[in-house]
């Protein structure tokens, strides 16, 4: 996520998709079962709202221990299938976050999906309860001021900073449980998954169709598990472990903050290291190669004595380059293979210390490839409030600052430079109200669903590290896990990979999984040329031009 009250440039160097965050509560509520009853399906009146999508708000019970009490609005948009005589269903789609907007990502990314599934499905996407246009979480009475409190870093690096973290966290807690209203005590995954079966029921589907993406692997994980019987095709690509991010294994929840706990950063350096080999294997292709590692360590070390100045070229405002803003950068860069060449030339320029203006612009040019230019939006957006909203009702963390402090320094020493950057991701749940998470879901995680669902596995995600995706598949018994020994960030639509993208696209369509012990294996390098097989992918509308990169990252844009 970017940090909105910094210059447009600085926001750039500090995209970062962490935002999960989790709530410091010590002893988890007990589960819900499975549920058993079809929901009543509410009467929804759906309007045109531009290009041949139509929109609604879906009323839905706050509490659903109290189903006929206080009803909240989920919003949703659809593009109703393009041949409704073959319709199969409804697509649900998740973008990721938590906090992401599914009607967003709907409105923006759905044409852009593969012909077959434009045709047999409605593409359905919702903002989940508490986010964007659904009945949201506002702790704040402006924009401004919700990102006023935010800190001018990416993450704290040291012991100044880690107070001045500390100090936005409380505040943002304190405003939340003054100012949230009820809404704050039901955003937790298990009553979005309870909101997705509402939706299933009003849009008429039996069992559910749902593609999820990063922290969207947690809400099918959800749905999974509290409505197995309902589960047609369920995709979670970028898998997260569920035990991690809830409760944490023997007594991890009370001592390790969940953003260590989940792996992230050992998944962040291992694709760091893929970077720095496939750099140096590139050559002249690259233009950080010749020891990329090397190089790297030794900039990362120039920047900690001395921050570099860059100049916004478009407001002509200057700022600092800091290690932290570089080890943000190079995180949120790892989530796109396809700008890593883009990434290589900044490195080169920042190492060479090229003029402040030329670097403002490459940094400018890089936040376009990472689909990060300025687009027009509500006047409030909420995602300050919306992803501690959905993460804090989640999962345990310790409540103790100092536990933070503790794993940040254990997390840098183990994983290496992406540690601390990830421990702190979730460091506004240490505050949260302890009153969010009441109807959150903790296991067990091992539901049989009626269809099998498809798990996606990437070897070298720099978010939601292969183990997750190896952890869900063990969990749930009828599963099949599809691995991807490639880059990025997910791997559906996203690698532009034609044996990954027919396979889930096969596997929505028909709900049949692929061979066991499939792998999917990268066609040439980030740095390369494409292969015979990729250009192979023109006739099926698969290609990376067919599903433009900015698309690619809106579909998991956590």
């Amino acid at each position: 996520m970017s940090l909105p009250q910094l210059p447009r440039l600085r926001a750039a160097l500090a995209t970062v998709a962490v935002t999960a965050v989790s709530v410091a509560l010590l002893v988890p509520p007990a589960s819900a079962a499975p549920a058993t009853a079809d929901p009543a399906a509410p009467e929804v009146s759906w309007s045109d709202c531009r290009d041949g999508f139509q929109c609604a708000v879906v009323p839905a019970p706050l509490d659903y221990d109290d189903p006929q009490g206080t009803q909240i609005g989920v919003s949703v948009i659809r593009l109703p299938a393009g041949d409704p005589a073959h319709r199969i269903g409804s697509l649900m789609i998740n973008p990721g976050g938590p906090g992401g907007s599914g009607v967003d990502v709907v409105r923006f990314a759905a044409k852009f999906l593969p012909l077959e599934l434009r045709a047999r499905f409605d593409i359905v996407g919702f903002d989940p309860r508490g986010v964007m246009r659904s009945t949201p979480l506002r702790c704040f009475a402006t924009f401004d001021e919700a990102i006023s409190i935010l800190p001018a870093f990416p993450y704290p690096e040291t012991p100044a900073e880690e107070e001045s973290q500390r100090a936005s966290d409380d505040a943002l807690a304190a405003a939340c449980a003054t100012h949230g209203g009820a809404i704050r005590d039901h955003m937790s995954s298990a009553d979005a998954a309870r909101d997705m079966d509402l939706l299933r029921a009003m849009l008429g589907d039996r069992r559910l169709t749902y593609l999820g993406f990063s922290y969207g692997s947690i809400l099918g994980q959800n749905y999974a598990n509290l409505f197995p019987s309902r589960v047609r095709a369920l995709v979670i690509d970028g898998v997260l472990d569920p035990i991690a991010w809830s409760t944490g294994y023997d007594d991890e929840g009370t001592t390790v903050p969940r953003g260590t706990r989940l792996g992230s950063a050992e998944g962040a350096q291992r694709t760091l290291e893929e970077f720095f080999r496939l750099c140096d294997a590139a050559g002249p292709d690259c233009a950080f190669s010749g020891n990329a590692s090397a190089r790297f360590a030794a900039l990362g070390e120039r920047l900690r004595a001395e921050p570099l100045v860059i100049v916004d070229p478009d407001t002509g405002e200057s700022f600092t380059v800091t290690y932290n803003d570089l080890i943000g950068l190079m995180l949120g860069g790892l989530y796109s293979p396809d700008i890593w060449p883009d990434l290589a030339f900044l490195l080169a320029d920042i190492e060479q210390q090229a003029s402040s203006t030329a670097l403002g612009r490459r940094v400018a040019d890089l936040r376009t490839a990472l689909g990060l230019a300025a687009a027009p939006q509500e006047e409030y957006p909420n995602f300050v409030e919306a992803a501690p909203g959905v993460g804090c009702s989640d999962s345990v963390n310790p409540t103790s600052f100092e536990a933070w402090q503790a794993n940040a320094d254990k997390a840098e020493a183990v994983y290496g430079r992406f540690g601390r950057l990830w421990n702190w991701a979730l460091s506004p749940c240490r505050s949260w109200p302890t009153t969010a998470g009441q109807d959150r879901y903790t296991g067990p995680w091992t539901a049989r669903t009626s269809s099998p669902v498809l798990i996606v596995g990437n070897y070298f995600d720099p978010a939601t590290p292969y183990q997750g995706a190896e952890t869900a598949s063990k969990l749930l018994p009828n599963s099949r896990l599809l691995s991807y020994a490639g880059w990025g960030h997910t791997a559906y639509l996203q690698a532009g990979n034609f044996c990954v993208d027919s396979l889930v696209t096969t596997y929505l369509l028909t709900s049949r999984v692929p061979p066991e012990g499939t792998v999917c294996q990268p066609e040439g390098s980030p740095f390369g040329p494409e292969s015979a097989s990729a250009r192979d992918q023109a006739a099926t509308g698969l290609t990376a031009a067919a599903v433009p990169a900015a698309v690619r990252r809106a579909l998991h844009a956590d």
